[in-house]
């Protein structure tokens, strides 16, 4: 015999916890790191397709547009004054620059930097007070 009893169940190695950057910036599921967080661009899905992850949790609220104001906005508005300061050139010119500049200083980074956060809740346990039993109902793995 072996010294195993048949019988008893095996404790298997806990869950191996995903990177809320790695997982979060891609848009991927913070559990499995397979399904995806967003089903349109910034739309969150109701659960993962891969591991069933209810997603409902996850509820970061302007957080992106806070850090995009502060972390992306900034710099395009002083590029935008720094041009017009330095170069004075016709309003034209503002605009063929400056929208685009602006346009992508904030709408690009708003998805990764929400799936991050999504990610990030995820990982931390992020929860209201008095939530604890709801937070254990929605993440309570299919094979539990």
């Amino acid at each position: 015999m072996d010294g195993i009893d048949k019988g008893t169940e095996v404790p298997t190695a806990p869950p191996v916890r995903l990177s809320a950057v790695q997982t979060g910036v891609r848009g991927l599921c913070p559990r499995c790191g397979k399904g995806q967080i967003f089903k349109g661009f910034l739309t969150v899905r109701d659960h993962c397709e891969v591991c069933g992850l209810d997603y409902s949790f996850a509820d970061p609220a302007d957080g992106p547009a806070v850090f995009v104001q502060l972390f992306a906005c900034v710099p395009g508005v002083i590029f935008i004054v720094m041009l017009e300061i330095l170069a004075r050139p016709p309003l034209w010119v503002h605009l063929l620059v400056g929208v685009p500049v602006l346009l992508l200083t904030t709408v690009l980074p708003l998805r990764p930097i929400k799936g991050w956060l999504i990610a990030a809740q995820y990982n931390t346990r992020a929860q209201e007070a008095g939530t604890s039993a709801l937070w254990e109902k929605l993440h309570k793995r299919p094979d539990e």
